[in-house]
């Protein structure tokens, strides 16, 4: 799409809403926070029985609702931020994986990967485009790994974002766009929660987006010596790296705790959906994500199941603990149909709106949930052998999944509620669903005109 054409359909998005364009009394009109963290495992909370202590995050799930089975739509960075900014699966805006797709050795890989993009494309509408002509204002605060800059999609504020996928350093001077220097050794997720409790303050009177999405945990693992001395003592048991690690969770805790103050304090809580939440499973080489299977990189659940909590407006229902499969594709139809604002026609969103759910009005309906990977992942600890992961498609249907790897075509399937480790394959014992659900990803694919890899010509 060209620019000109780009702007054309953000004129056409614009006028759905004219009638909307005046500022909007906040007590109508919902405000939105997303706090994203980054490699944060489903068991990297305290409130799932980890070693690291979060108990700011701890008291946003019991005062809120969280879900049991959320998962990113990706098992790494890059496609998860995608679908969740824009609504949409990988295939409509092709960030398959952080790039390379093509990773390792060529002649250990059967198959050649499809390209991926590596930056959202310019025709691409972003929640922030979405709600910027009904009286909203936007900020993207932290990690974007999705181009240039976030202001480029949309954002008002841009702050810390490019296209680097993880800082040089989590403690300062960190070499960030927009974001001014600090004290040397001030840690990274404190600078971008200022910028996060500055942006709420400011518009405390208007209906606003903000996702705050942190660098942490991501590597490098790092955190100030006093902290990790900290940790060293209240973990005395556990390496080295996994003080730093317990020290850099600490500092999301911290963020959340700061962000809810905050919005306690402006008076904006009453008015607010904050979301917390993570871009896709732990990191091995750092944590445990026990009991779920695998980790970052994988589309087994410890790769893509991440924590989610809703808490604030909206979220009103008596089932305080929901066990429903969701992905971060539903966050777009949810702040939608929230705030009031059409979906544009051009958009096909994947997701399903989970405002009534949060309501406790309506449980969502049945649906299949499906992940595709084309692409390789080097293994980063020797349990994995040369690969994490070889190109995999999979899908959920209530509590099965099944994972179909392109390589040589095996099925594997599982009972998630059995089996959340998913370690008992009853792929032959259960056949007929086995084909079933093959055939329902194959239509997906179809659909969708999914990139596949081919074979490798050299092997």
């Amino acid at each position: 799409m060209t620019p000109l054409a780009r702007w054309m359909l953000l004129t056409v998005i614009a006028c759905t809403g004219c009638s909307n364009l005046q500022k909007t009394d906040p007590s109508a009109a919902p405000s939105f926070v997303i706090i994203l963290a980054d490699d944060l495992g489903w068991a990297d909370v305290s409130y799932q029985g980890s070693p690291w202590k979060t108990p700011a995050i701890d008291a946003l799930a019991a005062d809120g609702i969280r879900f049991t089975r959320a998962a990113s739509n990706g098992p790494n960075c890059a496609p998860s931020r995608a679908c969740l900014v824009t609504g949409t699966d990988v295939t409509r805006h092709g960030i398959f994986t952080v790039r390379p797709a093509a990773r390792g050795k060529k002649e250990n890989r059967r198959l050649e990967p499809p390209r991926t993009e590596h930056k959202l494309k310019a025709e691409a509408i972003t929640i922030a485009e979405m709600l910027a002509n009904h009286g909203y204002r936007s900020a993207h605060i932290g990690k974007w790994h999705l181009g240039a800059d976030p202001a480029e999609q949309g954002f008002d504020v841009s702050i810390a974002g490019d296209q680097r996928g993880h800082p040089k350093t989590h403690l300062a001077p960190w070499n960030l766009p927009h974001l001014e220097e600090q004290e040397q050794g001030t840690a990274l997720a404190d600078a971008l929660t200022d910028h996060a409790v500055q942006f709420i303050e400011d518009n405390a009177d208007r209906p606003f987006l903000l996702i705050l999405s942190h660098y942490a945990v991501h590597t490098p693992v790092q955190a100030p010596p006093d902290e990790i001395a900290y940790w060293a003592q209240q973990l005395p048991q556990e390496k080295k790296k996994r003080h730093r690690y317990a020290a850099l969770v600490d500092s999301v805790d911290r963020s959340v705790k700061r962000v809810r103050e905050s919005l306690e304090q402006t008076g904006c809580a009453d008015h607010t959906l904050l979301i917390f939440t993570s871009d896709n499973g732990g990191h091995e080489g750092f944590t445990d994500n026990g009991p779920l299977r695998g980790g970052k990189g994988m589309l087994f659940e410890g790769g893509v199941r991440v924590p989610f909590i809703a808490w604030g407006q909206g979220t009103g229902s008596p089932v305080r603990v929901q066990d429903v499969p969701i992905q971060l594709t539903d966050l777009v139809p949810t702040i939608l149909e929230m705030a009031h604002v059409p979906a544009p026609a051009e958009v096909p969103l994947e997701g399903v709106s989970l405002t009534k759910l949060l309501e406790g009005n309506a449980a969502l309906p049945d649906r299949d949930l499906v992940w595709h990977f084309p692409a390789y992942l080097e293994g980063y600890t020797r349990l994995h052998g040369p690969w994490r992961t070889t190109p995999v498609t999979s899908i959920v249907r209530g509590p099965w999944k099944m994972l179909e790897f392109h390589e040589d075509q095996r099925r594997y399937l599982f009972h998630l509620e059995r089996d959340p480790s998913e370690l008992d394959d009853l792929a032959d014992q259960q056949v007929d669903l086995v084909d079933q659900l093959a055939t329902s990803i194959d239509q997906w694919r179809k659909q969708r005109n999914a990139p596949m890899p081919r074979p490798n010509s050299e092997r």
